[in-house]
C-alpha cells in the first residue's frame, strides 16, 4: 500500500528519518525479500490519480512500495533542489520541470503525460451567483493559486487573454489549498482544474468557461538524477505513460498531451 507524505517540511525530513530508522530487518531490495521504496513527488492536482496509479504499480511490482509527496510544483522543485530524496517528479507545468532540468536534476528527458484546464469552483448553491469568468472581477471573495504555481500562472494567462483584472483575497501555494478555501466556505469562488472539481464531487459546483482553452497546462514527468532506484523510477515513468496510467488519468478528466 502506498504512503502519502506531507508535502513541505516532512518531504525534507522523512528521508533522514527513514535512514536513521532503517536497519538490517527492514532494508534491502525486493529481490532479497525486503521492500524497495520508490519516492514520487507530484503536483497536488495529481493526488487522486497518482494514488491509484501507485497502487496499480505496486500490484504489478512485488515488494515495491511507492511513497507519494504532493504539493505545488514550484515548492516540490525547491525541495528537490535543496536535497530532498525523490526518485520521480511529475509537474503540473513545463516551466517547473524546466527549472529542474536547468539544474541537471533529471536523469532523463522529461515526457509529457497529461493536460489540464481551469474551471471555476464555487460552494454548493453558488451563493455569489458566478456564471462566467468575467464575474470573477466583481465584488466577491476569489481565491487563486500564486503566480509561481502552475494553476496560478494559468489563471493569469486566462485573465490577460480575457481582458479581466482579478483581485483575489488569497493566493495559495497549491490547487488543493484553493479548493479547500471553497469547500470550507471561506471563498465565493476559486480557480482550480476541471479534474479537481470532478474529484470534489458534491462539495463544490463547477462552472466551465470558454476562456480556459487560452491556458492549457501540460504535465511532464521525469526520473530524478541521483536516484538509488534509477531503473525502477524509469519503470514508473513508463507506467504513467502506458495504457494503465493513461486510463486512470483520462477517467479523472485529464486530457492527452
Amino acid at each position: 500500500m502506498n504512503r502519502v507524505l506531507l508535502p513541505t517540511l516532512l518531504a525534507l525530513a522523512l528521508p533522514v528519518v527513514a535512514t536513521a530508522c532503517g536497519g538490517d530487518d527492514d532494508s534491502g531490495s525486493a529481490a532479497d525479500g525486503g521492500t524497495t521504496t520508490l519516492t514520487v513527488y507530484a503536483a497536488a492536482s495529481l493526488t487522486s490519480t497518482f494514488e491509484q496509479i501507485a497502487e496499480d504499480f505496486e500490484a504489478a511490482h512485488d515488494g515495491v512500495e511507492v511513497e507519494l509527496s504532493f504539493g505545488g510544483s514550484a515548492d516540490l522543485v525547491t525541495q528537490i533542489s535543496e536535497g530532498a530524496q525523490a526518485d520521480v517528479f511529475a509537474s503540473a507545468a513545463t516551466a517547473n520541470m524546466d527549472d529542474l532540468v536547468a539544474e541537471d536534476l533529471t536523469a532523463a528527458e522529461p515526457q509529457d503525460f497529461a493536460t489540464n484546464v481551469l474551471e471555476i469552483a464555487v460552494p454548493p448553491g453558488n451563493p455569489a451567483e458566478v456564471t462566467s469568468f468575467q464575474d470573477l472581477a466583481g465584488d466577491l471573495n476569489l481565491v487563486v493559486c500564486a503566480p509561481e504555481v502552475p494553476c496560478g500562472a494559468a489563471a493569469q494567462k486566462v485573465a490577460e487573454a480575457a481582458g479581466v483584472t482579478l483581485s483575489p483575497v488569497s493566493e495559495e501555494q497549491s490547487v488543493t489549498d484553493v479548493l479547500a478555501k471553497v469547500t470550507s466556505g471561506e471563498a465565493d469562488a476559486g480557480l482550480v482544474y476541471v479534474t479537481d472539481v470532478a474529484a470534489a464531487g458534491d462539495d463544490v459546483e463547477g462552472i466551465e468557461f470558454p476562456e480556459s482553452t487560452d491556458a492549457v497546462n501540460t504535465y511532464p514527468i521525469a526520473p530524478v538524477a541521483g536516484s538509488d532506484e534509477a531503473d525502477l523510477a524509469q519503470e514508473f515513468v513508463e507506467f504513467v505513460l502506458g495504457e494503465s496510467g493513461q486510463s486512470v488519468l483520462q477517467a479523472a478528466g485529464f486530457g492527452q498531451p
